[in-house]
């Protein structure tokens, strides 16, 4: 994903002289080579200075510039968080805070490079909005709607490398702001985002076998969130089922159990998301999913299809 990014960054700013990228402690491979090779005025590396890389960014959406700031996700949001809320979120500027790497991809590296409660800091500071694709594709919507379409500051939380492709042939498009069907069905509906997407595919495709009728939904857009997409699909499906890389705060799970209380949903609702706890513990992206009790086994298991 962060390929896709980095290829999709530099055609726009290929089409448009106001893109800049400001990056900390980044060493620029593929497409960003390119962008520093050929634009050098417009690719800043501030070296391990998130709250420089911040600030530098504000300045230029100042001046009317549409910067991008770029490091890995723990150390693009959280470390210059001051600066994120003030000069980014205070003065509403249109700048892109990208986490690169979110939720436990950097399994191991251990706590410091979790970013486990990324969407709940974005998403208390005003005017903040965030966006997680799913996928590759997913990825290339959301950069360019950030470099051409965005007016606001926005948190776009992305993965590492080698997630696979699942939304080319998603019954519906990208769209900003609106829940996505990648499929529809009738008796089961499953609402993910982000990497963990893949996972959810895995869900969806063993309950069809077993024959249920299953929508399998990309919630990429995670503020503004769209309420009314989820309260329909909560009282148009017999079982909802959210799965999610994030801390059970903050996240896409708790807004969904609030609409449904709000709006008085009668269906089954399942929740996945991370544990409120620092795992630790050594192994594979997969292994420490496990260890916060997320895996197709036992997702299947909580919900009575094994």
């Amino acid at each position: 994903m962060r390929n896709t990014f980095s290829a999709t960054l530099y055609e726009c700013a290929k089409a448009d002289p106001r893109v800049y990228i400001v990056v900390a402690d980044i060493s620029p491979a593929g497409s960003m080579a390119k962008f520093q090779t050929e634009y050098p005025e417009r690719f800043i590396n501030v070296g391990v200075a998130e709250q420089v890389m911040i600030g530098i960014a504000a300045g230029l959406a100042l001046k009317g510039c549409r910067p991008f700031a770029y490091t890995i996700a723990t150390f693009s949001l959280y470390r210059p968080f001051e600066m994120v809320r003030n000069d980014l979120g205070y003065q509403n500027l249109p700048v892109t805070v990208v986490g690169m790497g979110a939720g436990i991809i950097y399994s191991t590296l251990g706590g410091t490079h979790h970013t486990q409660e990324d969407i709940a800091v974005a998403g208390a500071i005003p005017n903040m909005q965030i966006l997680a694709p799913c996928d590759p594709l997913e990825c290339t919507d959301a950069t360019r709607y950030c470099a051409t379409e965005n007016n606001g500051p926005m948190y776009l939380r992305i993965g590492k490398a080698g997630e696979p492709t699942l939304t080319e042939n998603a019954v519906e498009p990208f769209v900003f702001g609106k829940l996505r069907y990648l499929r529809r069905g009738e008796d089961v509906c499953i609402i993910s985002y982000g990497v963990i997407m893949k996972l959810a595919q895995e869900i969806a495709d063993h309950l069809q076998s077993t024959g249920k009728s299953v929508s399998l939904v990309s919630c990429h857009t995670i503020k503004p969130l769209d309420r009314d997409g989820i309260e329909r699909a909560l009282h148009t499906h017999k079982h909802v089922i959210v799965i999610e890389e994030h801390a059970p705060q903050g996240g896409v799970a708790p807004q969904t159990k609030q609409i449904a209380w709000d709006t008085a949903a009668r269906c089954r609702l399942d929740t996945f998301t991370l544990k409120d706890e620092f795992i630790h513990n050594y192994g594979s992206y997969e292994n420490l999913l496990a260890s916060h009790g997320i895996s197709r086994e036992l997702i299947l298991a909580k919900i009575g299809n094994p």
